[in-house]
């Protein structure tokens, strides 16, 4: 008991000494100046804030869905060996993931787990009749998983921990207290779950512990906020500076009656509300004030260029811009070994494999003869575009190439096909063989030639 008291007093003083640090934020000149104030800036974020930044802002959702969408995209597979006979691991998983189609499922909860420090993916086993049965651990045996749900942090509270130092789970959630929507708007249901029905993925940037990463848009938040300044603050710039304003100046010699006074602001406010595109008035000179419309992209840039400094998305990718789709082969290369680089350290071994444990735990899946692979859909594979202008570009080359004699001299055919033309030793081989080929061929038609010349000339 003592030593229960002792971790939470431990724990609270832990809370208050990092709430003291985060209070501190923004300070400067030993706290006359607090930035964060000044700027408008949210001191204390939680998931709320991340959900409704991510639902609202357009950017937001760009820093997680491009990464996600990108490392979950094309074909995933269980390959258990290197012949081309199925294994009963491959073939049941190819079964329950057309049946809970578990790709999509598994990208879901990728980005749910983005939004906050941690998310689960809820496992229905059939072996619980009722709800009251997901407190209990899955009973041992042949299982079938019936449905996955994935919930965010939000929907999937940690309501008992491992608190046995001796237990090889101490430290880890023993007991989920999940929140349930009930489709249509019918409410929510709560219920409470054993650990061993619940994939835990924690967010991917980890810190002290295993449970909970930080949410993806943490870290840029502040430059969120400054992109929603900026952009909805050049809009509104543009609807009050673009269309000018009018200064009246009433001449010294002119006496305006009451009923002018009306006529005139009655003229202004049609004006204004697009009631009247022209005014009759006298004695009242209207001059237009100069616009005040500023480019803010130079500004939106500099936010940018933060945001994609921090998330690892380069800025063509993550704005879609002028050349998004067609980023420069450094930006495309940089990308796509981000992505191979979270398919690895990542989504393999923090969502997929511990999924096939439990399933292969609880006997939805059979258990792995040998070890193992995840094969991927290929992230370097070239578009139709993308392959017709190698094309033209090789064909250029090999035209120049065979164009003079001398160049296979300098270099033979072989190393320019591997150097130049940039071909692997297959795409080669096939290429000789083709020649090679084609040279006893045109030898066959040429014997079958003189073959037939001298059967001629025996007949004459």
């Amino acid at each position: 008991m003592g030593s229960k008291i002792q971790n939470m007093v431990a724990l609270a003083g832990n809370l208050v000494s990092r709430a003291t640090a985060f209070a501190k934020l923004g300070y400067q000149y030993g706290g006359d100046r607090d930035i964060y104030q000044a700027l408008g800036y949210k001191l204390d974020l939680d998931v709320d804030d991340f959900l409704t930044q991510y639902t609202r802002q357009d950017i937001a959702q760009a820093i997680i869905n491009k990464p996600v969408g990108a490392t979950w995209r094309g074909d995933l597979t269980i390959l258990e060996s290197n012949d081309d006979k199925e294994t009963p691991l491959e073939k049941e998983w190819k079964v329950l993931n057309d049946a809970l189609s578990l790709k999509t499922v598994f990208a879901r909860l990728d980005r749910l787990t983005a939004l906050g420090h941690y998310g689960v993916l809820f496992l229905g086993f059939n072996d619980a009749v009722n709800a009251a049965n997901f407190i209990r651990p899955v009973v041992s045996g042949k299982r079938q998983l019936l449905y996955v749900k994935p919930l965010m942090e939000q929907s999937a509270s940690i309501e008992l921990w491992e608190t046995d130092t001796n237990n090889e789970r101490y430290g880890l959630p023993t007991v989920y207290q999940l929140t349930i929507l009930q489709p249509g708007g019918g409410g929510s249901q709560i219920i409470r779950v054993h650990y061993s029905r619940i994939l835990h993925v924690a967010g991917e940037e980890l810190l002290e512990n295993e449970i909970q990463g930080a949410p993806k848009l943490e870290v840029v938040f502040n430059r969120l906020k400054d992109l929603e300044k900026l952009v909805g603050g050049s809009a509104e710039m543009f609807w009050r500076g673009a269309r000018p304003g009018y200064q009246g100046k009433v001449d010294p010699e002119y006496q305006m009656t009451p009923g002018t006074k009306d006529d005139l602001q009655d003229q202004i406010d049609e004006y204004e509300n697009n009631l009247r595109r022209i005014m009759v008035n006298e004695g009242v000179s209207l001059e237009s004030l100069a616009q005040q419309v500023s480019d803010p992209s130079n500004h939106v840039d500099v936010q940018i260029q933060m945001i994609s400094a921090v998330t690892g998305i380069p800025k063509r990718i993550l704005t879609g811009s002028e050349r998004g789709e067609l980023a420069s082969s450094q930006d495309k290369d940089n990308w796509l070994d981000m992505i191979q680089t979270r398919r690895e350290e990542y989504a393999e071994p923090r969502i997929v494999r511990p999924f096939v444990d439990i399933c292969t735990s609880a006997g939805v899946l059979p258990a792995p003869k040998d070890v193992y692979s995840l094969q991927w859909s290929g992230l370097w594979e070239q578009s139709d575009k993308e392959k017709a202008d190698v094309g033209k570009i090789r064909s250029e080359a090999l035209k120049n190439y065979g164009a003079s004699p001398t160049n296979q001299d300098i270099i033979p055919p072989s190393a320019f096909l591997k150097m130049m033309l940039n071909l692997n030793d297959d795409q080669i081989e096939l290429i000789e063989q083709q020649q090679e080929q084609a040279r006893l061929d045109e030898e066959n038609d040429f014997e079958e030639f003189e073959e037939g010349e001298i059967i001629e000339e025996e007949e004459i």
